[in-house]
């Protein structure tokens, strides 16, 4: 039986679309302006070896998805399936500021956040005499913040100067997959992102295994505490931890779980297991890249803000989505490589 509770996706990461709650919103006319901007910036591929550590994986078969009914129907985290996964490459690290820092110094891209002017912020991490932001309605805790982009996490007032070795936040799909052309890579496909994530082992919850504090140990950055009142920070961060923070997985890749969101190549949609199930049975359906189309794209591997009373997408086998030119606070990315590259470990 499934005992999840029942989110709105929102909860996760609330999309562009939120931001016409109470006003005007993003308009056809801001997206135009913003792809425009973008327009003739320098091309020129980064060495990889160079910006990003990568781990090279080795391919193989295993069972996607979540056989254990602790996930969201609506999310489509089942049936569970076989797949077969090719060799290929992934960033040990979700990237950093410092390496978002080095794509943007580089080719002069501007992301979404900064071309719209505003992102969403979890409002815990605000100061108490913050002005006064819009909400969304299903999620009250998101606040619309003027100015807050990836240099300035939580808004104008602030800045990532003690931050350079944390993920990069406000990265939307477009942002991401901006930077992996810059680096010479792409974003992972879904079954590539959970196949990585497991490290090796089969039918775990967990890149470690399948209890969440195994020992009262913490292995992830997620919600501590009364959500979304009161994060305790048990596990030493309230907002993002550095890359590293925590043991890598059998993979050497760290904070597969928690600390943000990370985007993956295919676009969402509920019933792409089953679809994959019916079209091979019991055969490995051969690398997945998901649905021809769609309008939002898959996330993988939850958040600092995920909480086991709203949102326990902090498994290897969760799933959620996002509209593609959409950030917030706790969306960023990992590159992935095919094949990896030489000097991968």
């Amino acid at each position: 039986m499934n005992t999840a509770p029942e989110p709105h996706p929102a909860c996760c990461s609330p999309s562009s679309g939120d931001l016409a709650l109470g006003g005007a919103g993003r308009s056809a006319a801001d997206g135009d302006a913003a792809h425009q901007q973008n327009s003739g910036l320098t091309n020129t591929a980064a060495p990889a070896s160079s910006i990003i550590q990568t781990a090279a994986i080795d391919g193989g078969v295993f069972d996607m998805g979540n056989a254990k009914g602790t996930g969201y129907p609506d999310d489509g985290e089942g049936p569970v399936h076989s797949v077969a996964i090719a060799d290929f490459g992934l960033g040990v690290t979700a990237v950093t500021n410092e390496q978002f820092e080095q794509f943007t110094s580089a080719t002069g891209y501007v992301t979404d956040a900064q071309r719209f002017g505003c992102s969403f912020v979890f409002g815990g991490l605000l100061p108490d005499d913050f002005p006064p932001t819009r909400g969304v309605a299903h999620a009250p805790w998101w606040r619309e913040v003027l100015g807050a982009d990836w240099r300035h996490p939580e808004g104008p007032q602030s800045d990532i100067a003690e931050r350079s070795d944390h993920p990069a936040v406000h990265i939307s799909f477009d942002d991401a997959l901006a930077f992996c052309h810059w680096v010479g890579g792409r974003l992972p496909t879904e079954a590539e992102w959970e196949y990585a994530a497991r490290g090796g082992a089969a039918g775990l919850t967990f890149p470690w295994g399948n209890e969440r504090e195994p020992d009262g140990t913490h292995l992830m950055n997620v919600f501590q505490g009364d959500f979304p009142s009161h994060n305790t920070g048990e596990d030493g961060y309230v907002g993002t931890a550095p890359v590293r923070s925590f043991p890598p997985n059998g993979y050497g890749l760290f904070e597969m779980t928690g600390n943000v969101w990370e985007w993956c190549s295919d676009f969402f949609a509920v019933d792409s297991y089953a679809r994959s199930l019916a079209q091979f049975g019991d055969r490995p359906a051969p690398n997945p890249t998901g649905p021809a189309s769609g309008l939002t794209r898959v996330m993988r591997g939850g958040s600092y803000l995920c909480h086991a009373s709203y949102c326990n997408r902090y498994r290897v086998d969760a799933r959620s989505s996002n509209a593609p030119d959409s950030g917030s606070g706790n969306n960023g990315l990992r590159v992935a490589f095919d094949p990896a590259p030489a000097g991968a470990e």
